[in-house]
């Protein structure tokens, strides 16, 4: 089933919307907060669409991921135990909170360079952050360093690629989506009973 390579062709057109910039900002905010989609999937074709703008897309996918950084911050500072954690409990996440705990007293704040830069839920550890009361500077510093080097990363692959990786990505992006999304059960199936 060609389920990915047709999801594919749709984000490159929608990348390519001249609207596509605030949809940027926007999921990049609010994945930092509670959005499961990371804005990569946004910015990878944004940035392939249009190269000469990749750094600004980067730019923008940093900045407001930093700054629903914040706003998850405060949410685990000020509002845990009224509004994050019923729904933390109601979306059976109590583990992950406890997980990042736990992380966060082995690694210190290097666990938010960790949560910025890899595939981690970076939202876990922005509330966590708050809910521990992380010391905010360096919350914020760690944040802007991890997710900048991410999201520039991301588009200097993809500036690099070129429209030769465009044409890749539509051979082996339903096969690439199919692995991952059987590599996402195995793991739930495993790890996450």
């Amino acid at each position: 089933m060609k389920i990915f390579s047709s999801m594919f062709i749709r984000m490159m057109e929608w990348a390519r919307h001249r609207h596509a910039p605030y949809y940027l900002a926007f999921c990049s905010f609010i994945e930092s907060i509670f959005w499961p989609i990371p804005a990569d999937v946004m910015l990878a074709p944004m940035s392939l669409a249009k190269p000469n703008k990749a750094w600004f897309y980067a730019m923008i996918t940093t900045l407001f991921s930093v700054a629903g950084a914040a706003v998850g911050y405060g949410l685990g500072y000020a509002l845990y135990d009224p509004l994050v954690q019923p729904l933390v409990e109601w979306a059976g996440y109590q583990h992950y909170i406890e997980l990042a705990r736990g992380w966060f007293t082995q690694w210190g704040v290097w666990i938010i360079f960790i949560a910025s830069f890899t595939p981690v839920p970076y939202k876990v550890f922005t509330v966590t952050a708050g809910l521990l009361q992380m010391a905010f500077l360096p919350f914020i510093l760690i944040s802007i360093v991890g997710r900048g080097m991410r999201f520039y990363l991301v588009s200097l692959v993809m500036v690099l690629g070129g429209p030769r990786m465009e044409q890749k990505l539509l051979l082996w992006i339903d096969r690439l989506g199919w692995a991952t999304l059987i590599g996402i059960a195995l793991i739930y199936f495993v790890w996450g009973r």
